[in-house]
C-alpha cells in the first residue's frame, strides 16, 4: 500500500489525506502514519513553518493547507524529497 500512495503522491496535485484514504480505501489514520513512514524512508518531506511564511506570495495558497489554520481545515502537508 505504501508503493500505491507513493504513486498517487509521484502523479501530482495537492490531495487531503482524507481523499487519499478514500482512494486507498483505508483510514486517514492509516494514511498519516504511511506518509511518516515514506518520510522516514526519504521519499517524502513535510512542509515546514518556513513554508506557510510565504503564503501570501505563493500562487499555490488557495490549493495549500500548510498555512491555514487547523480549525479551518488546515494540516500538514508533505511533498516529494528532491533525493
Amino acid at each position: 500500500m505504501l508503493n500505491r500512495l507513493l504513486h498517487l503522491l509521484e502523479e501530482g496535485g495537492t490531495r487531503r489525506v482524507s481523499d487519499l484514504a478514500k482512494e486507498l480505501e483505508t483510514t486517514p489514520e492509516l494514511v498519516e502514519v504511511m506518509l511518516e513512514d515514506l518520510t522516514r524512508m526519504g521519499y517524502v518531506k513535510p512542509v515546514t513553518s518556513e513554508c506557510s511564511d510565504k503564503c501570501a506570495t505563493c500562487p499555490m495558497s488557495d490549493a495549500c493547507a500548510a498555512g491555514a489554520p487547523s480549525a479551518s481545515g488546515g494540516g500538514r502537508v508533505w511533498v516529494l524529497s528532491d533525493d
